[in-house]
């Protein structure tokens, strides 16, 4: 019998943990299998809604083609980048040459990661928003790079505090990652917002890195970009997504925008990583970019619907909450007795009710005193948390 090898994993994953909701959801698996429970859960962000019927109609039409099964550019076929440039040019009103300035990624998740790898050196520092998506400091801590996070908190509209992040000094900061709509807090930006991160970068020469995946959903009447902001081309980079806009979560395609000198570099490091995505899959994302205006007016009666049902669960918890948000989820403060602990929050309203809601502190400290709601869920499920919550939470 072969003598067992001891090989130590790379010192690059010391201090990053398992996904949070890879961990807790198994935990959750686990306790229903033993006990019999049913926990609705109210946490992940993954869109339930399918996409439009023409995206899939598209799809299964290009996938029998006999000639679209072999590997594709690297840079993503002409018909998607195009795609994306019309969509940039009509949504956003931003002009992009779809041969250099576009390009597409398997996921904007992995585009983090890829921009990280892309342009961070061991020890260069980035802003990092808290809260915030946990992928951004997990990225910069495998690129390499050193997190330097900066608060998001109802004092300052959820928006940076650019006086602050100065004072707090800015030697060795090379990026700053950006996301609005902001996810965990709901808070919608505004061109002068925009404006302000684009001049910030500018002034320190810092890389922006700002990522738009929510600009659609419960904020249809007012998508922007960051690249509108005057002199963004020169200092920002901007992802964006089908996933939540579109509904095509699992269908990986997103896109990364700046100048071509960029894209360039992201391309180098990509092309190593990855190969092109299937062509059906950038045919059918072509159909979905070119839906109008009905497409997310539909989309959103149904999110609308959600969130006053999830307006009602949250006053049922006794928690306080912004009006107005934008996303796939509710943003909202513990209860009067619970400040500062979400998790405990977290675990009592699940031990109590069989409703996981996500603490906030798994976005960063300045989480801690919050919850978050998905939307992406039936009103029905939200009506039966609530239900249950009604019951059982403060009896």
């Amino acid at each position: 019998m072969a003598k067992a090898v001891n090989i130590a994993r790379s010192h690059r994953l010391d201090g990053i943990g398992e996904y949070y909701f890879s961990r807790r959801l198994r935990e959750l698996s686990e306790l229903e299998a033993s006990t019999g429970r049913q926990i609705i859960k109210l946490a992940m962000g993954s869109p339930d809604l399918p996409p439009h019927r023409s995206v899939i109609d598209r799809l299964a039409k290009e996938a029998q083609r006999p000639d679209v099964h072999k590997y594709m550019s690297y840079k993503g076929e002409p018909i998607l980048r195009k795609a994306f440039a019309d969509w940039y040019g009509k949504w956003y009103r931003t002009e992009l040459d779809y041969n250099s300035e576009v390009l597409p990624l398997i996921g904007s998740k992995e585009g983090i990661m890829h921009i990280c790898m892309t342009f961070l050196d061991p020890g260069d520092k980035v802003l990092v928003p808290n809260p915030g998506y946990p992928t951004y400091s997990a990225a910069v801590r495998l690129a390499g790079g050193e997190m330097l996070p900066y608060a998001l908190n109802k004092e300052t509209n959820f928006y940076p505090d650019f006086e602050a992040i100065e004072r707090a000094g800015l030697d060795g900061v090379k990026m700053m990652l950006v996301n609005y709509p902001n996810m965990p807090t709901g808070q919608t930006p505004t061109p002068e917002l925009f404006q302000r991160i684009i001049d910030f970068g500018a002034r320190h020469n810092i890389l922006i890195v700002h990522d738009n995946p929510y600009s659609f959903i419960r904020n249809a009447a007012h998508p922007i970009s960051i690249m509108e902001a005057d002199g963004a081309r020169e200092v920002a980079l901007e992802m964006n997504s089908l996933s939540k806009a579109h509904s095509m979560a699992g269908w990986r395609v997103g896109v990364v925008v700046g100048k071509k000198e960029w894209i360039d570099s992201i391309l180098t490091f990509k092309s190593n990583m990855d190969s092109g995505m299937f062509y059906p899959i950038q045919a059918a994302a072509d159909t979905a970019l070119a839906l109008g205006e009905d497409w997310f007016r539909e989309l959103n009666a149904i999110y609308y619907g959600r969130e006053k049902q999830a307006y009602a669960l949250l006053d049922a918890l006794g928690c306080r909450y912004r009006k107005n948000q934008a996303g796939l989820f509710v943003w909202a403060e513990l209860p009067e007795g619970y400040e500062g602990d979400s998790f405990a929050f977290s675990d009592e309203v699940i031990d109590k009710c069989d409703v996981f809601l996500t603490p906030g502190g798994i976005f960063g400290s300045e989480g801690r005193n919050y919850i978050r709601i998905t939307l992406c869920c039936p009103e029905e499920l939200l009506r039966r948390a609530t239900d249950n919550v009604v019951a059982k939470f403060r009896k």
